[in-house]
């Protein structure tokens, strides 16, 4: 009876097909789950999330989170949590900053000695992305590109406001 119940409260559920997050979600997964899987083929303790931090600090030198985030374009939440992953790998470390809360990631050897394989992945993953790209009808980057953009100019929560002010009210019981 449980199940039966459990399968009348999921069916409804279900769409017919999947949700703008849904995809967005199912990309990511994939993508990063098997970049991770070659990173790992390649003999590379490495998450792709690890990756805007670095060239940042390759471009920038070290540098506080804040200015790592910025950098990358994250909240400093994300980049906090990434870096303190990073620092856990004994990828980074963080030193003191100019005043006692700024904390100063820096490279550490381990993360400079993975540099120049790391690089040939990257050069690897932007092919396949290119010849990906090339596959569609229209290319993946230039569709990401566009859409944030757009939530740029004019943010997801005001789109689905509007949206939901059209919408007809529920008749109330």
């Amino acid at each position: 009876m449980a199940e039966i119940r459990q399968r009348l409260y999921i069916l409804p559920m279900r769409t017919p097909t999947p949700t703008l997050g849904t995809l967005v979600r199912h990309l990511i997964e994939q993508l990063d789950g098997e970049l991770e899987e070659v990173y790992a083929a390649a003999g590379l303790t490495w998450r792709s999330r690890y990756t805007p931090v670095l060239r940042a600090l390759l471009r920038v030198g070290p540098a506080p989170i804040k200015v790592l985030a910025q950098e990358i374009g994250i909240s400093h939440s994300a980049a906090s949590q990434t870096v303190a992953q990073m620092t856990k790998q004994r990828l980074t470390h963080l030193k003191p900053g100019a005043d006692a809360r700024e904390r100063i990631v820096v490279l550490t050897p381990k993360a400079r000695k993975m540099i120049p394989a790391l690089q040939r992945q990257w050069a690897a993953t932007n092919a396949a992305a290119a010849q990906l790209d090339a596959e569609l009808s229209v290319p993946l980057s230039s569709i990401l590109g566009e859409a944030i953009a757009a939530l740029h100019q004019r943010p997801f929560s005001a789109r689905i406001a509007t949206a939901a002010a059209a919408l007809p009210r529920p008749p109330t019981l």
